[in-house]
């Protein structure tokens, strides 16, 4: 994940961004901090262009009025992001009829990554059905001034943004959110429930708390914590 500030608002105005399958578990404690309507506008969305587009034809901010908007910034190599995908595809599975566009904003962090058939074959192999928008040029990314993957922006049916969340977790949360927008844009018998995820493999989150190794990247451009006496070496042979 990368992090360097805090996001401010922006939206998806004109924007033309052209498995594990979760059952519903009966958690239904009201989320209490606050309801949608007290839910701050963040911003309006802002002008952003996609590149091209994968599971769907290019949605524009009228394609998506008076629909909710969860917008996801990943890319398919962020360990990070992996851990999210569960709740991503649960909830576009288990909303999609009742109003909730998942839209998965894929912004590369290297060169690999912007390889469209790399994107495609990563969507097909992660059992992602929901609209994604590829943003190779970092259009949308800049227009989010969004510095993390993963990200979420909670985007309600007025186009406008109400909540985001960045990195991991506060998957309770964020499907309450969901669920108050969805009451908010009158959809009715939305109920309290919230999904069960069953992730396997890079999809299951960590295990914080007993966690030995730190994260670090495989390329020595940006790895740290090295093991060897006196760190790494850069350039030459070491063993």
């Amino acid at each position: 994940m990368s992090a360097k500030r805090i996001v401010s608002a922006a939206v998806l105005a004109g924007l033309t961004l052209a498995p594990n399958l979760a059952h519903a578990d009966d958690r239904s404690e009201p989320l209490r901090p606050r309801s949608a309507s007290q839910l701050p506008v963040e911003g309006d969305l802002p002008a952003a262009s996609a590149t091209e587009w994968l599971n769907s034809q290019p949605l524009t901010g009228a394609d998506l009025r008076g629909k909710v908007v969860l917008i996801d910034f990943w890319t398919y190599s962020c360990i990070n992001w992996r851990r999210t995908l569960p709740y991503l595809r649960a909830w576009s599975d288990k909303y999609k009829d009742q109003g909730l566009v998942v839209i998965g904003v894929h912004t590369p962090e290297f060169e690999f990554e912007k390889n469209i058939d790399n994107v495609r074959r990563a969507v097909k192999d992660m059992g992602i059905q929901y609209p994604v928008a590829i943003d190779s040029d970092a259009a949308v990314w800049r227009a989010f001034k969004n510095d993390f993957w993963p990200a979420l922006y909670f985007v309600d049916g007025q186009g406008h943004i109400r909540h985001h969340y960045l990195g991991e977790g506060e998957y309770d949360r964020s499907e309450r959110i969901i669920q108050r927008l969805l009451a908010e844009a009158g959809k009715a018998e939305i109920g309290h429930q919230l999904v069960s995820v069953r992730p396997i493999g890079p999809e299951v989150s960590a295990d914080l708390g007993n966690m030995k190794s730190p994260e670090t990247y495989v390329g020595f451009e940006k790895g740290q914590n090295f093991a060897s006496p006196g760190g790494g070496e850069f350039g030459t042979r070491r063993t």
